[in-house]
């Protein structure tokens, strides 16, 4: 090979060699810019959801419809945690929710991860600048792969309802209605056969029974003793699988309230787990919450390792009891008494029909009486905006 052509090589690989290390310089300044976040940090979040757009943040319209996440990654922004930048591209701090929860629906204990500069400073300046319906509980570093989302074994869910909602057809649903201890078992035993794994397709929106991802393993699924608040007689169910599928829970809350009362069977519970696509009710997002978020292999591997902690929040276990209670709880029970929003909800149960789902008919018209109230509620939407339009055009 020629002089010539030997520098030209030698040339060329010294720039192919500096090439990376410059870029890696820039790098470092880049992040030294911005606080060099090089942290991850797990941060334990309880919120009602009241007011909110759920969880999830789109930066391109929180102005219009405001969610948790905006008012958590502003006040990030705000103790200085994160730099703006990340804020509007929340890829760059490695931002991820374990659990995205839907309108109105609260959480006692959520987890978000991602890189930022943190300490026991910052937790009270961010406490200071939420609002009171929304705490972060806590924090604890951990592991660089770390994600809430995928490192979640688990996720317990509650549904607080009033127990008229489990009033037998044959009886006058009223609000006086207490359910006996038949009653309850009754729920319990229908609550064990959605336990497992199995096809939840008719329990979603937009899945089909071939789809993989139908396929949902539910742990545990139980009912409590009622109890008396108010005037009014409650239960909470809870239930605990390793994920969930939009309006999964509502749906199969509104399936047990329909085969306790008499509505549905146990036929229609197997129908469900057919290909067929079979009419089920979405019961009120009122009463749903998230409870608690399970890290069991996480902690297993890297709890003990000298470097991290556990994932659990036990510690702070009275200080999130009190906020269920003073934020969640109240709330729920409040909006019940004000709104009616189940026993409104009831009243509608006869336009499901609890059968195959045929395309050419509308939903409501397979029963008299369903037909009935699918007119009535249709008359009812057209009334309420008409008086709107009159009264914006005032």
């Amino acid at each position: 090979m020629s002089e010539e052509k030997l520098a030209e090589k030698t040339e060329c690989s010294d720039e192919t060699e500096l090439a990376p290390s410059s870029k890696k310089i820039k790098t470092d300044q880049t992040e030294a810019k911005v606080g060099g976040l090089k942290r991850k940090y797990a941060l334990c979040v309880g919120y009602c959801g009241e007011g909110y757009y759920g969880l999830q943040r789109n930066p391109t319209i929180k102005d219009k419809f405001r969610t948790i996440e905006d008012e958590i990654v502003d006040a990030l922004v705000k103790v200085d945690s994160i730099p703006q930048a990340h804020a509007d591209e929340m890829f760059k701090m490695s931002f991820q929710r374990a659990a995205r929860t839907d309108k109105g629906v609260s959480a006692a204990e959520n987890l978000i991860s991602l890189k930022m500069e943190f300490s026991q400073e910052h937790l009270q300046k961010l406490n200071e600048s939420l609002p009171e319906q929304i705490r972060v509980f806590g924090y604890k570093k951990v592991t660089k792969s770390f994600d809430s989302k995928n490192n979640c074994d688990g996720r317990t869910y509650i549904y607080i309802l009033p127990t008229f909602a489990f009033c037998p057809i044959e009886e006058p649903c009223t609000e006086s209605y207490r359910a006996s201890e038949q009653v309850i078992d009754k729920v319990n035993e229908t609550l064990r056969a959605l336990c497992g794994t199995r096809n939840f397709h008719n329990f979603t929106a937009g899945r089909k029974y071939t789809d993989p991802s139908s396929k949902r393993y539910i742990i545990s699924f139980e009912c409590s003793k009622p109890f008396m608040k108010d005037g009014y007689e409650y239960a909470v169910i809870k239930v605990r699988g390793q994920s969930f599928m939009l309006h999964q829970i509502r749906k199969m809350i509104g399936m047990v309230i329909a085969i306790v009362r008499g509505f549905a069977n146990a036929d229609t519970l197997n129908l469900c787990w057919t290909a067929h696509k079979v009419d089920v009710p979405t019961a009120p997002a009122l009463g749903l919450m998230l409870d608690k978020l399970h890290y069991d292999k996480y902690n297993k591997k890297f709890g003990n390792d000298g470097l991290h902690e556990p994932l659990d929040w036990s510690n702070l276990e009275e200080t999130i009891e009190n906020f269920k209670h003073e934020f969640i709880f109240s709330n729920i029970i409040k909006k019940e008494r004000e709104q009616k929003c189940m026993f409104n909800w009831l009243s509608k149960l006869p336009i499901s029909h609890f059968g195959v789902l045929d395309p050419n008919y509308r939903r409501g018209y397979y029963t008299g009486i369903g037909k009935a109230l699918f007119k009535i509620d249709n008359l009812n939407n057209e009334l309420n905006k008409i008086a709107n339009d009159d009264y914006s055009s005032d």
